[in-house]
């Protein structure tokens, strides 16, 4: 289908200016702590959603620490929430399964009717692999898979990232009218520790320092539309994505600017805006208000079809905003040491958990900030102290930077958090650990084994969904040299 020159006007005038799984409504009040917070408030008696009991059993179903704890009710909010977010004229709400790619996860969603969004050809495979239809997978990656033309004949909706990928695609459904979506970088991103909605961040994934997408302006200057033309392709869908910072202002202008793309095909039926919306895992941190940025979204959509004659549907890709305060780290506190001086006016006393940046690599790659509850070794709430100390939290590898308490932003950098005094043994909860943590991790470094996850049921009752990594299947893909190659 040929682009309209008259679209492609349009655009580069505005470019250039600018069961089990039964759904629960249940709300339990959260009690984490950040490291500003705790300086001023007593400890909480409980996690966000552990209570030193509900732990223990977490514990006891994983035979043991560490292990990832995950929250049915808390999941099945972030589903209400997501799904009702506002449109115009339909909603694809499509999970980032990268977030935490567990398959009890995947199903659960599926079953509230919410979709996939894949990184890789493997998540596709394993999102298959776990009951998810083909055609409710869409995929968009940094490495088009090779079997994508296999993908695509199964369903699979796939997104050319990169003018490369829209070629090799055409090569693939030469003049068949295939259906595809373009990935576009709309120019600004929004996400991390930065202000800058142009220069580089660890989680801004729009701007020209980003890799992610055709950039804007090869769409614009007709690079894009001659490709498309040249192999007979059809764009149903337009995908942007900014990062996860969810600024409203930039995510907004960004759908906006995201429409603008859509009018230069006629064939477009739907506009997904990527892009992960920001949660407070701490007290001091606001999580994104979907009504807030969405509802002048669906009115763009409106002024859209009124121009243009065509109702879009949109599509969302949340990943963080579902399962990050659904998931908690639960640990054990394996070792404490102490650097400082008899004067105490140097060093720090340094909390040593049985996890670390094999399990939760965030910290030590952002400098993200966690909640960490301890709670009593027995337990039981009757046993939780009232002292509290200022200490450094780590994590078990032999790694400098496995730091569990950064400086917000600086990974590199130190901050003492003031914790309920803890003995050996005791438990060491790491809330917000939902969303890239068990999927994003450093696991098998120093050997460690993946930890196991479970999950809590809406009436407590605790179910292992992964079991502990055993030590042999570290290794058991390695292969012996003939004999005398050393």
């Amino acid at each position: 289908m040929k682009a309209s020159s008259s679209s492609l006007a349009m655009l580069m005038a505005l470019v250039s200016t600018a069961d089990a799984f039964a759904p629960a409504y249940r709300h339990q009040a959260a009690a984490s702590s950040s490291s500003s917070a705790l300086r001023a408030e007593s400890p909480p008696a409980s996690s966000n959603f552990l209570t030193p009991e509900l732990a223990q059993s977490c514990i006891d179903a994983a035979s043991g620490t560490p292990l990832y704890a995950y929250s049915l009710d808390t999941l099945a909010k972030s589903a209400d929430d997501c799904l009702a977010f506002p449109n115009a004229y339909g909603l694809t709400v499509r999970y980032a399964m990268k977030a935490c790619p567990n398959g009890t996860i995947l199903k659960y969603f599926l079953k509230r009717g919410i979709c996939i969004d894949a990184s890789s050809g493997f998540e596709v495979r394993r999102a298959m692999d776990y009951g998810v239809p083909a055609e409710k997978i869409s995929l968009s990656s940094q490495e088009l898979p090779k079997d994508f033309d296999e993908l695509v004949k199964l369903g699979v909706k796939i997104n050319a990232c990169s003018i490369s990928q829209l070629e090799r695609l055409g090569q693939a459904f030469p003049n068949s009218s295939q259906k595809v979506g373009v990935r576009i970088n709309p120019g600004v991103g929004s996400g991390g520790f930065s202000s800058s909605a142009t220069g580089f961040s660890k989680t801004n994934v729009g701007g020209p320092a980003s890799s992610f997408g055709i950039w804007h302006e090869q769409v614009t200057d007709g690079t894009v539309p001659s490709i498309v033309e040249k192999y007979g392709l059809e764009v149903e869908r337009i995908h942007t994505h900014i990062g996860s910072g969810s600024d409203p202002a930039i995510w907004q202008s960004v759908a906006k600017k995201s429409l603008s793309f859509c009018a230069i095909w006629d064939t477009v039926t739907a506009l997904n805006l990527g892009g992960g919306y920001k949660v407070g895992r701490n007290p001091d941190e606001k999580t994104t208000d979907l009504g807030e940025i969405g509802a002048p979204v669906a009115d763009a959509f409106k002024e859209f079809a009124k121009e243009h004659g065509r109702e879009l549907k949109l599509e969302i890709e949340p990943g963080t905003y579902l399962v990050a305060n659904a998931g908690a780290l639960v640990t054990a506190i394996q070792d404490k040491v102490s650097t400082k001086s008899p004067s105490g006016d140097d060093g720090h006393i340094f909390l040593k958990m049985d996890a670390g940046m094999t399990d939760v690599l965030r910290p030590s790659l952002y400098g993200a900030i966690h909640p960490i509850t301890i709670l009593p070794a027995s337990g039981k709430s009757s046993d939780i102290g009232t002292a509290t100390e200022s200490v450094v939290v780590v994590g078990h590898c032999c790694e400098s930077g496995d730091l569990m308490t950064p400086k917000p932003g600086e990974p590199e950098a130190l901050e003492e958090r003031s914790l309920r005094t803890a003995s050996l043994g005791d438990i060491a909860v790491m809330d917000g650990s939902g969303a890239y943590c068990a999927g994003m991790s450093t696991k098998n470094y120093n050997s460690f084994p993946e930890a196991s996850e479970v999950l809590v049921d809406l009436d407590g009752e605790v179910h292992l969904i992964r079991k502990r990594q055993s030590l042999k299947q570290i290794y058991e893909n390695e292969c012996d040299v003939p004999s005398g190659v050393f």
